[in-house]
């Protein structure tokens, strides 16, 4: 049990984080560059929050939510 224990550490810690030890030498050197997997991740959120409250403003603007407050059976 113990080998199989190993062999999960060994997969994570001499390949799957490779590229984050490649990231951390890089910080060294370039902060932004080290960083830049945090900032597409910023900018992926930010175009689906863009994207969902545009989304809600066309709903809003078809009036097609039922604002009644016993509307949902959780409200009654």
């Amino acid at each position: 049990m113990k080998d199989f224990f190993e062999a999960i550490e060994s997969l994570f810690v001499d390949i799957l984080f490779i590229p984050f030890d490649w990231f951390r030498a890089l910080e060294l050197e370039s902060w932004t560059g080290a960083n830049i997997l945090n900032w597409a991740f910023m900018f992926i959120g930010f175009a689906a929050f863009i994207y969902w409250m545009k989304e809600l403003k066309k709903f809003n603007d078809n009036n097609e939510e039922n604002r009644d407050p016993t509307a949902h059976s959780f409200l009654n």
